[in-house]
């Protein structure tokens, strides 16, 4: 069975059919993503929950340990830990989403936000970094604005997945009780709780019915000032009100006073962007910094925005090395060649194995939706040595053919016949070597998964190459005659006395 011979009889298919491939391959570089580290799933995840105001005890038995004991009911979790501080606790496991939400019912009722969890994974770092500043506004305003302004526009781009805020300033009421006017008026501390929880109370009042209309009864009792909650009358001691003010210090504050971020000596907050696992991240930055651009009209002239840490810098920088990495190499493979077949034709046909294998590994990358990063270049980089040797293996038995009188397509033929199953079978060999990396646990076999495809699609790209476009390119190159197809072989023939060049093919017209 001769696998080349299709190929061969049809150039033009070839041509096409080659040409094709290192077409999808550079489209695919528009689309296919663009990153410092390949994007995968590690079997870690960690789970985030806040309770302010809590001792570290308190989070250890009234978070964590509730969490734990729904973690040890996931199947397979190989490892559970957790650390709790103040207001703060931490656990990690392999799927903790189910269990969140039977750990609700288990958790304290004063808990303001749920638990939540996020992979662990080293490609999920942020992108980008942008500070504000104002040396007019107060923090509480900067963060209002990136609430309000920066936040919601940022998010809604795509291949953004998360926008987080450090040093957050957010606006908060801080309420500090004085014992001793407690103690005089006969007030504990949860007579002053449930007299906030009650006063504060956002909950619809209902609606009335007429005969024409719905109308819906309104009535905002929040309090949004220092100033309204020491107003608040807490109880009544002998027909004189109790307010707020008169046991306790009501200052405007911030939720956390202990956190502060500043740039250059001067206080700021931080938006930090994370992107999608399957985005690009120079895209993903280049559209941040045009929205930005675009929302500086839509913000104060004393804000100023700046992009402290821009990752897309060191990704390009990162993959131009690289990328120059992978022409010098090409560059040394094809001096090489030429330096031990000293032709420059036969140095040109193997070369030509080079863009359509690389071209067509990329091609296939971009459909099994891998990206581009380090880890991919450097699999492309080592495949350039491995791609030319079908093409050479095709090429010299070919040209051994010529040397003993065969006729140039006979020689085609014969040769690629002869060599067929072994450029398979040699490609395969390699394949096969990265087979165990393909399948390599843990996460390190997580991030070296991504180079042993792209050396193994490379691979079997070259082999197709090899067989396919590589001994048209020599006929093209070599033959000047128009083959007679119909011919016998009579070098296959022992009792032929009719000699090689009696075959020679027609001259073409």
């Amino acid at each position: 069975m001769n696998l080349s011979e299709g190929f061969i009889r049809r150039p033009v298919m070839t041509v096409l059919l080659n040409l094709a491939i290192v077409v999808a391959g550079a489209l695919s570089l528009n689309f296919i993503p663009v990153a410092a580290l390949p994007s995968y799933n590690t079997p870690v995840i960690n789970v985030w929950a806040n309770l302010p105001g809590a001792s570290s005890e308190d989070m250890a038995i009234a978070v964590a340990l509730p969490l734990e004991q729904q973690f040890q009911t996931i199947p397979f979790v190989s490892q559970i830990s957790s650390t709790s501080t103040l207001g703060h606790s931490d656990a990690a496991a392999v799927d903790v989403q189910a269990a969140l939400l039977r750990a609700q019912r288990a958790l304290p009722l004063e808990m303001t936000a749920p638990p939540n969890y996020r992979k662990v994974n080293p490609a999920d770092s942020p992108v980008l970094f942008v500070t504000l500043n104002s040396p007019s506004l107060d923090t509480r305003d900067l963060q209002a604005y990136a609430d309000q302004v920066i936040v919601p526009n940022l998010s809604t781009l795509a291949g953004v997945a998360q926008i987080s805020v450090f040093g957050a300033k957010r606006y908060a009421v801080r309420i500090r009780l004085l014992p001793e006017a407690l103690q005089g008026r006969n007030l504990t501390v949860d007579d002053v709780r449930v007299a906030l929880i009650a006063a504060n109370a956002n909950t619809p009042l209902g609606t009335l019915d007429g005969p024409r209309q719905i109308l819906t009864v309104q009535a905002n009792r929040q309090l949004r000032s220092a100033a309204e909650f020491g107003d608040l009358i807490i109880s009544s001691r002998g027909g004189v009100p109790v307010r707020l003010r008169d046991i306790a210090r009501v200052e405007d504050s911030y939720e956390s006073v202990k956190s502060f971020a500043s740039f250059n000596g001067e206080p700021s907050i931080s938006l930090a962007v994370f992107r999608l696992p399957d985005a690009n991240t120079v895209q993903v930055v280049d559209a941040a910094k045009t929205a930005l651009n675009d929302l500086k009209s839509q913000l104060p002239a004393s804000i100023a925005m700046r992009i402290t840490n821009d990752r897309s810098v060191s990704v390009r920088e990162a993959l131009h090395d690289v990328t120059l990495t992978l022409i010098g190499t090409i560059i040394l493979v094809v001096l090489v060649i030429f330096l031990f077949l000293r032709r420059f034709v036969a140095t040109a046909i193997p070369s030509l194995s080079l863009p359509v294998s690389l071209m067509g590994a990329l091609a296939m990358l971009w459909g099994l939706n891998y990206s581009l990063d380090n880890i991919s270049l450097l699999g492309l980089t080592l495949a350039v040595g491995l791609v030319v040797d079908d093409a050479i293996v095709v090429l010299e038995n070919i040209v051994r053919h010529v040397e003993n009188g065969v006729p140039p397509f006979q020689a085609a033929l014969r040769g690629a016949r002869e060599v067929g199953f072994t450029v398979i079978s040699i490609s395969t060999s390699l394949v096969a070597v990265f087979i165990p990396v393909f399948f390599m646990p843990g996460v390190i076999g997580l991030l070296l998964h991504e180079f042993a495809v792209v050396v193994g699609l490379a691979i079997l790209a070259s082999a197709f190459v090899s067989l396919s476009l590589v001994p048209k390119c020599w006929l093209r190159a070599f033959s000047r005659t128009r083959p007679t197809r119909d011919l016998p072989e009579p070098w296959s023939d022992p009792s032929s006395t009719v000699s090689m060049r009696s075959w020679a093919p027609t001259p073409a017209a």
